[in-house]
């Protein structure tokens, strides 16, 4: 009788996966269809390059501020944000935090002037008053560099996703593919659709993408975070002390120093570099946005300087919301879900969200089918996110690639738009599968932390840059080319010798080891010398133009000349 009953539930479960897997692929497949057709009307309305590059200049303020959410509400966010602090309590919000902050740097120092200055790219603004081949050849490098590293992030996290979504854990297969097979198609798949967004619809439908991404995110987010507190009766001390309980890990888990700033007991050296890793991620993540390329080519996308500064006002509301909404997720994956189970999914945390998902459907919509259902939402979001946030890194590195390196280098400013046009989508195709072959070999990091390497990278080498030319009379284009290669290649070396590449069980490479940099994030090293070189690189070179940057200045401020 315990027999027949035990196969009567077994079937039943499969039939459930069954019908989840089903609603699953459905939800996604109207998700896809919907914004390829987005992206295919946009691809009607882009005709000149201004249309491809800044989606004609047309968004007003608030669009452009829920696009740069949508930009940067990345599965890092959504995912590695949530896995984080599920897995490791206090100190997984120290991302939320940094990322916020970072947005102040951003408004205060970059986002009006370079509107003002440039046109469709970061080295618009380098090269205004210096030798074009050189500086754009640097940003072009920078740019492709920060956007591989920031790319590797995303599509690792929709390995993860798709993993659960389909019910491929380790043991299991789906259409004949085991879990590793399943995520290396999904990474694969991604790939592909990223490259049809960019060289389809341009910055118009990559923008309008981002819009609907970043609706559908929020409320996500939001749902689940009533439900979460509702579960609780919103009394947050029992979500905490409950989170706290499933962790394995007690009143530490609410505390600092878990993963960060760890003190090593008789090991002085370690904890000195645990604390200095801490202050190191820190850094690049306060100093990043402001060098991200594809967040700064946003602010070209209005028409005015006042225009960019209200859509990082908006986007700052929508963010800022969005990461305290990130605290109930991931303390209600760590209450609800439980380490072990998050960890027995995804060794990294990624999937904790969508996890939460489903068992808060379980609990409020009733058995097996309501988890499949508030899951497959969920995980119909996330998967947006990624896909808008590829979308538009994509456009960022491949429009570098086309404009500064092919019509500026390359044609010396000869190149027609129908060419240079071409050439960004030919670039997208290469990137994308540079990033594809990469993210195969990163599946064993978080999310979060894939990002949090990628804006030391571009704090090293695209800030200092950016920072030294709308604010130093002196310097030239000796200082921006050494600026950009030596913060660019210390943070890449360093980045390269360090655990998280080989050395340890989760590295890229956990089977080498040739690692002699102790700290994960280079930026507490990387940030200071990209600086440096850019003083020394100034200083060494004769050339000046007093002329050129009294008219650079006069354009940041005011506006006069700008495209």
């Amino acid at each position: 009788m315990k027999t027949v009953h035990a196969v009567e539930t077994f079937l039943a479960a499969e039939a459930t996966n069954h019908t989840a897997r089903n609603l699953t692929i459905t939800l996604f497949l109207v998700f896809v269809a919907v914004t390829l057709a987005i992206t295919i009307w946009a691809s009607r309305q882009t005709k000149t390059a201004t249309d491809f590059y800044a989606g004609g200049r047309s968004f007003s303020g608030f669009q452009n501020g829920m696009a740069i959410g949508g930009d940067y509400m990345s599965a890092a966010s959504f995912l590695g944000i949530a896995g984080i602090i599920a897995l490791y309590g206090y100190d997984g919000f120290l991302y939320s935090i940094g990322f916020l902050v970072a947005w102040l740097v951003a408004l205060l120092l970059v986002a009006e002037l370079l509107r003002n200055s440039g046109r469709y790219t970061m080295a618009d603004v380098l090269a205004f008053r210096m030798r074009q081949r050189p500086v754009r050849t640097a940003a072009a490098v920078s740019t492709i560099t920060v956007s591989i590293f920031y790319l590797l992030a995303q599509m690792v996290g929709a390995g993860a996703l798709v993993a659960l979504l389909l019910g491929i854990r380790p043991g299991t297969t789906f259409l004949g593919m085991d879990a590793a097979t399943a995520k290396v198609a999904t990474i694969i798949m991604v790939g592909a659709l990223m490259i049809i967004y960019v060289t389809v619809g341009g910055m118009k439908g990559t923008t309008y993408v981002q819009i609907v991404k970043a609706f559908l995110l929020m409320g996500g987010a939001l749902l689940m975070t009533l439900l979460v507190l509702a579960k609780y009766k919103f009394n947050l001390s029992s979500l905490l002390g409950d989170a706290a309980a499933s962790s394995g890990k007690g009143s530490a888990f609410l505390e600092p120093g878990l993963r960060y700033g760890v003190e090593v007991a008789g090991n002085a050296t370690q904890t000195f570099y645990n604390k200095v890793d801490l202050l190191s991620l820190g850094i690049a993540l306060v100093l990043g946005t402001a060098g991200l390329p594809h967040i700064l080519i946003r602010f070209y996308t209005v028409p005015t300087a006042r225009a960019a500064r209200k859509s990082v006002l908006w986007a700052i509301g929508i963010i800022g919301t969005f990461y305290l909404l990130t605290l109930a997720l991931g303390f209600g994956a760590a209450a609800l879900v439980g380490s072990e189970a998050i960890t027995a999914q995804d060794k990294a945390g990624n999937t904790a969200a969508p996890q939460l998902a489903e068992a808060l459907g379980i609990d409020f919509f009733g058995g097996d089918l309501g988890g499949a259902a508030l899951l497959a939402i969920i995980a119909a979001v996330a998967f947006a996110t990624i896909l808008a946030v590829v979308a538009g890194l994509t456009l960022a590195s491949s429009s570098s690639l086309a404009h500064d390196f092919y019509a500026n280098v390359m044609k010396k400013g000869e190149a027609s738009e129908r060419q240079e046009v071409r050439v960004a989508r030919i670039s997208a195709l290469v990137i994308g599968a540079i990033s594809i072959l990469l993210s195969i070999y990163a599946q064993n990091l978080n999310v979060a932390f894939l990002v949090a390497l990628a804006f030391a990278v571009a704090a090293s080498g695209n800030l200092p840059a950016i920072l030294y030319s709308l604010f130093w009379r002196r310097f030239n284009t000796s200082g921006a080319v050494w600026a950009i290669y030596g913060g660019l290649l210390s943070a890449v070396l360093l980045v390269f010798f360090s655990p998280v590449v080989s050395g340890a069980a989760t590295s890229m490479f956990p089977d080498h080891d040739w690692q002699w940099f102790p700290l994960s994030n280079p930026g507490i090293l990387s940030i200071p010398f990209g600086f440096l070189c850019g003083w020394i690189g100034t200083v060494i070179s004769k050339e000046h133009d007093e002329d050129k940057y009294a008219e650079l200045e006069v354009r940041a401020l005011t506006g006069a000349g700008a495209h």
